[in-house]
């Protein structure tokens, strides 16, 4: 018995798909927490919380319900871009470049009101970006056909 990998064997694929590079794997888990911490936010203001800040003169207003779907649509977002990463499509990367494009944006916006937040903020966005561009030529084998 050889310990070689067949071309048609599926776990040889298996093994293909584990060389993707660490920075890659780094910004899907960054997407994957991004909607995950989303999805708690949207339960809070789907129960009405009284941890929610007074939202009246945002883009939607008090209309906790439709806050909350906002922050669904984001997440289903993130881990959709965070799968997409993993299997190597471009989707992943534009939405990786885009969200740590806002980050940085945003981290500028808030540095005189929570500093250490707006400066964590700003170095994770450019962990991103770094892992995106690193990794840029990496694609996930395609499953080789029986």
């Amino acid at each position: 018995m050889s310990s070689h990998a067949v071309p048609g064997d599926s776990s040889s694929s298996m093994v293909d798909s584990l060389n993707r590079p660490g920075w890659l794997t780094f910004a899907a888990i960054v997407l994957f927490s991004v909607g995950f911490m989303r999805v708690i936010s949207a339960i809070y203001y789907f129960a009405d919380s009284n941890r929610v800040n007074n939202l009246t003169f945002g883009a939607f207003g008090s209309h906790l319900f439709l806050w909350g779907i906002w922050d669904l649509v984001i997440a289903l977002l993130a881990v959709w871009a965070g799968w997409s990463l993993l299997q190597g499509e471009t989707f992943g990367r534009v939405i990786g470049y885009g969200w740590a494009i806002i980050v940085i944006v945003q981290s500028f916006t808030i540095i005189s009101y929570a500093p250490w937040f707006a400066f964590a903020s700003l170095v994770l966005a450019l962990f991103v970006i770094y892992g995106l561009s690193v990794a840029g030529d990496w694609r996930s084998p395609e499953p080789a056909a029986l």
